[in-house]
């Protein structure tokens, strides 16, 4: 299996080179053109939300960026925006392994955590400088509005969406900042108090990583996050909240790797169990599952999971696809193994595993096997009263997934705000990285094209995330008081 890399924005690579130091032109041009190659041919993904002149066009914006000789960041940005631009939450570029720390060394950080609240930038932490809850207007003179849609490249969505980008702001406000302007010795912010709108100035210093760390550690969101922007010891749960609902929680599908994986048959027992209770217990008609942190995860967990909620025999795919069966570009592939024997070896396997699963060509595309995309059926003990779905823009991958099964298949009534990712599909399943040859920029993708198994319903957008029933969000009063408005929501709804 060819390496895979966790998102930059969560593991910030460690900086080697001088930030000043500039690489030639045809350098660059000829890292741009090889990560133009490496998607064209690669990346099966590439034209799904764009045409091929839009595509065109931002490679041809890219190349007019690269007259002069510029720094590693300086293209690396330019290169992020080519990613963000394609649409896929599982695109991933990254800077080399060695480039340097001292970047990113010192006190040069935003040392407060912050949260978009109705669109507006809020402090995310009690401090004794900028009280919790004040609206954020600008940084060192730069206006919100324009920090917000600077930092859009750094986190990637499905297609066009743009609400699961306020997960990265919420994690990495103080990272992107010094990414996209630089180390900064202070910060001069313009801000309202809560609830007031007489604009004041304060400037405050910057922290170390270490302390820009611990403060996000103690955001005031904390109690209503915490599983957004990390695992959960407890991944799934259930538990009956009245003497007609039911809860079931499932925070994350990363639950063993495989059908044949022990966790993933402890977490089979366990949804065996629950749903035998279910079944025998006339009295629970409403079930709330709440995936609102699930950011994703391996098959089968989503697919098993939906089987307890289906009505009707159901697929994963509608359609899948790959662009190849034998790698593009091999010589720029990033390999889990050192030795040139294993690589080749690690390649022919990984070639063998796509010929097995995507062995038809038809007009260019390797089409997934059947085999591989069995007509599946519900559980025996499928649940048959109504269900709730909560969602968030936190959820993606095989989060969203078993997401749009429930709301295109069910009679789910869906509530909260859209999901990062798609309704009708993504690239997902199979990640392959590459290194560029003179930056060592790594480039990660999923090389499988694939349709959701959803029928078209009148509120599902393509390109967007799922679009929610009942689209409820957390006001700033909710903010401050911590409340959990979707639940209450919910339960009111019910009763």
């Amino acid at each position: 299996m060819l390496k895979s890399i966790l998102l930059f924005f969560l593991f910030f690579p460690l900086l080697l080179i001088s930030q000043n130091e500039k690489l030639s032109v045809e350098k660059l041009q000829q890292d741009l053109f090889v990560f133009k190659e490496i998607r064209e041919k690669a990346n099966s993904g590439i034209y799904k939300y764009r045409t091929k002149p839009q595509i065109d066009s931002i490679y041809s914006w890219a190349f007019s960026q690269i007259k002069q000789p510029k720094t590693l960041l300086d293209f690396y940005k330019i290169i992020l925006k080519i990613t963000d631009f394609e649409g896929s939450l599982h695109n991933d570029t990254t800077l080399p392994d060695d480039f340097q720390t001292k970047y990113s060394s010192g006190n040069v950080f935003f040392p407060y955590p912050v949260k978009l609240i109705e669109n507006k930038l809020v402090i995310n932490f009690q401090n004794s400088e900028i009280p919790l809850g004040s609206q954020i207007l600008s940084i060192n003179k730069i206006e919100t509005y324009k920090l917000l849609k600077d930092f859009e490249k750094y986190y990637t969505t499905d297609g066009y969406n743009i609400t699961g980008k306020s997960i990265g702001i919420g994690s990495s406000f103080a990272k992107y900042f010094e990414m996209e302007y630089g180390p900064q010795n202070k910060f001069t912010i313009e801000y309202f108090l809560p609830n007031k709108t007489k604009k004041l100035k304060k400037t405050i210093a910057a922290v170390s990583n270490e302390i820009r760390k611990q403060n996000f550690k103690n955001r005031h969101s904390l109690s209503l996050d915490s599983l957004q922007y990390s695992r959960a010891k407890n991944k799934y749960s259930f538990r009956i909240i009245s003497k007609n609902t039911a809860l079931l929680s499932v925070h994350t599908f990363v639950i063993g790797r495989n059908a044949k994986d022990k966790e993933h048959l402890v977490y089979k027992k366990y949804l065996d169990s629950c749903f035998d209770y279910l079944s025998k217990n006339n009295e629970i008609k409403n079930l709330i599952v709440d995936v609102r942190n699930n950011g994703g995860g391996t098959d089968p967990n989503d697919i098993v999971t939906f089987s307890y909620l289906a009505q009707k025999p159901y697929r994963e795919n509608a359609f899948a696809y790959v662009n190849f069966q034998e790698i593009p570009f091999a010589e720029y592939l990033v390999y889990e193994e050192t030795e040139l024997q294993k690589k080749q070896e690690e390649k022919k396997d990984f070639e063998d595993e796509l010929k097995e699963e995507f062995p038809k060509q038809e007009k260019g595309k390797y089409i997934q096997d059947e085999k591989f995309n069995q007509l599946l059926q519900p559980d025996k003990n499928n649940f048959k009263g109504q269900v709730y779905l909560l969602i968030s823009p936190r959820i993606a991958s095989a989060g969203s997934l078993f997401a749009s099964l429930v709301t295109g298949n069910t009679n789910a009534i869906v509530i909260g705000e859209e999901t990062m990712g798609g309704y009708f599909g993504h690239n997902g399943h199979t990640p392959i990285e590459y290194e560029l040859p003179n930056t060592k920029i790594k480039t990660q993708f999923s090389i499988v094209n694939l349709e959701q198994d959803v029928p078209k319903k009148t509120n599902q957008i393509f390109g967007r995330g799922i679009i929610p029933d009942h689209e409820v969000k957390q006001t700033f009063e909710d903010f401050m008081q911590n409340r959990d408005i979707q639940m209450e929501y919910t339960l009111k709804l019910i009763e």
